[in-house]
């Protein structure tokens, strides 16, 4: 078999067969084939697009490049939770509880996050003394024991994937829906959850910016997560502005908390239940989606998910006292709020640049090298479609530096009020199950 032949085949539009996709995953995995090969193979690939068993054969290779988590010795159905990205994502902070008082094994592979704010781990590492440093052994023992535990990344998962990634980042085939949908399951499947289901953001602040194309990327997911044996659904939600209001480590620590004591935001609340709901359902203990949104919703008011956030906390060496008393997380020396400078309705928060000014302040990472202050942040005071008055803050700027002129700048554009009535955006555009 040959990598020329391969090329010409898909450059031609011809479906590849099972055999010649593992050639080409394992040869580039084992640096038996050159770079230059398989940038010709990707941008054929982001020319003629792959068929459904094509981007299914793609994600097992891709799987099968490096170690796979196994998680059988866990009882129960393991359904994982997967997000594409945004500003403000604080739903796995509040799903992994939420869903575990349930009693749906929760076991969370994270890792440490580039971008706006830090990934889940960070969020977590937020809370004294609290770790992911642990085990497999000892990762099982909790999700059996608390029926919920994150552990760190580790091993040599889809090592295949970093290597094709880093290739497309520098040959413009990153927008690519099955060498993106690929990737991302690919890692899930790797992770030994039993079911998925997907949280792929539409609008400014996502990578997919148009609904068409979420739907596309979506439904690309789906298709290869249940041909290769894993029940999966996605569900399509807004990403025009941040979810929530908290953008910042601790501070959507704080804001997880709120929602699980059933005082959250409203968008943030309901996202949580449209996703903890299919969770549910996957993971057999709901008949369907409506029997399981009631039984959620039941434990947010009961106090068991929160209850559920303590031992997990806990249980990982973490300071669950948090949990009741919230100034015990890192605080920001500096509370700056952000004056609307005219009167009328919020029009537009462009997520994206939010984030980035949240990052400036040190609430992400511009590189991996970057240090995280996890106390930095911002809160929203006002979401799109409400009323606001001159001189009435639009959100509150959480610093430990005084100097925040081109932060506010950043912020101030970044907002458009107007005198225009303005309806709230839709947060669930859909479900896509097959």
């Amino acid at each position: 078999m040959r990598m020329y032949d391969i090329i010409e085949k898909k450059r031609d539009g011809k479906e590849l067969t099972s055999e010649e996709i593992e050639f080409f995953i394992n040869g580039y995995t084992a640096d038996e084939i050159p770079d230059y090969q398989v940038s010709a193979l990707l941008m054929a690939i982001f020319y003629q697009d792959m068929t459904a068993k094509e981007r299914a054969d793609l994600t097992k290779a891709m799987v099968e490049s490096g170690d796979q988590i196994d998680l059988s010795a866990i009882d129960g159905i393991k359904v994982d939770k997967h997000s594409t990205g945004g500003v403000g994502d604080t739903t796995t902070l509040v799903l992994a509880p939420l869903v575990a008082s349930l009693d749906v094994p929760v076991a969370k592979m994270s890792g440490k996050g580039l971008g706006h704010t830090g990934g889940t781990i960070d969020k977590l590492e937020s809370v004294p003394g609290f770790h992911v440093e642990i085990t497999n052994d000892e990762f099982v023992r909790l999700v059996n024991e608390n029926k919920v535990a994150v552990i760190g990344q580790s091993g040599n998962l889809t090592p295949a994937d970093k290597k094709l990634y880093s290739l497309r980042d520098v040959t413009a085939t990153v927008n690519s829906i099955p060498l993106i949908a690929s990737s991302i399951m690919s890692k899930k499947i790797a992770a030994g959850a039993d079911a998925i289901v997907l949280d792929v953001k539409t609008g400014e602040g996502a990578f997919m910016k148009k609904l068409e194309d979420s739907k596309e990327l979506a439904k690309a997911m789906v298709s290869i997560g249940n041909q290769v044996g894993r029940n999966t659904v996605a569900i399509i939600s807004d990403m025009n502005q941040p979810l929530g209001f908290a953008i910042g480590n601790a501070l959507e620590i704080k804001e997880a908390i709120d929602t699980l004591q059933g005082k959250g935001p409203e968008d943030l609340t309901e996202l949580c239940l449209t996703l903890g709901s299919q969770m549910v359902v996957l993971a057999g203990m709901a008949e369907d989606v409506d029997e399981a949104r009631e039984k959620l919703s039941e434990n947010l008011e009961n106090g068991k998910a929160l209850e559920q956030f303590k031992v997990f906390l806990k249980a990982q060496g973490g300071d669950s006292t948090v949990v009741d008393e919230p100034n015990r997380l890192p605080e920001a020396t500096y509370k700056v709020e952000l004056p609307a400078t005219s009167s009328g309705t919020v029009e537009a928060i462009v997520a994206n640049e939010i984030g980035t000014a949240a990052m400036l302040l040190g609430a992400g990472r511009a590189t991996k090298e970057s240090e995280i202050d996890l106390a930095v942040g911002i809160v929203l005071n006002k979401k799109i479609g409400d009323q606001v008055s001159e001189g009435e803050s639009l959100l509150t700027i959480h610093a430990n530096n005084e100097e925040l002129e081109q932060i506010k700048k950043k912020l101030y554009d970044s907002i458009v009020i107007s005198t225009n009535s303005v309806k709230a955006p839709t947060l669930i555009y859909d479900t896509i199950t097959e």
